[in-house]
């Protein structure tokens, strides 16, 4: 049988074919987390943590077959909205400079480059690419 975290897992591996996807038992450590929330579905969602006043996106991860229909958008302003909530006044996160889309989306959604990690991520084939931080106000 299979449940949320196995689910959760089995979108992030789609999501990140090309690096290393999370494990269910991963999901379900930071699930058990109270400073760590998810919002959204196994289809797409937004993991992320609050810790006194910022806030992080953990992951963000939607099914090949679900993307371009607006799920990422809708699940960071999920994020933001319960962030804010929890007292956050900044948002964080971190993707790979390779990744057009992921960074267009953060870009629409306020964020902007605050400083990167050199050969952060490394890919399934060995090359290595910078991690880009980016950061919002809530």
């Amino acid at each position: 049988m299979t449940g949320p975290a196995e689910a959760l897992a089995a979108t992030h591996a789609l999501a990140f074919s090309d690096t290393r996807g999370w494990s269910a038992d991963e999901f379900r450590g930071l699930l058990a987390d109270p400073s760590v929330f998810l919002v959204g579905d196994a289809a797409c969602f937004v993991l992320g943590r609050v810790v006194v006043d910022e806030a992080e996106v953990l992951t963000l991860a939607t099914h090949p077959d679900r993307r371009r229909q607006g799920r990422a958008r809708v699940a960071l302003e999920g994020f933001a909205q319960e962030a804010a909530t929890r007292g956050a006044s900044t948002a964080f996160l971190e993707v790979a400079a390779d990744n057009e889309a992921a960074l267009s989306l953060y870009r629409g959604a306020g964020f902007s480059e605050v400083a990167r990690r050199r050969k952060y991520y490394r890919k399934s084939e060995g090359t290595q690419v910078d991690a880009v931080i980016l950061r919002r106000d809530l």
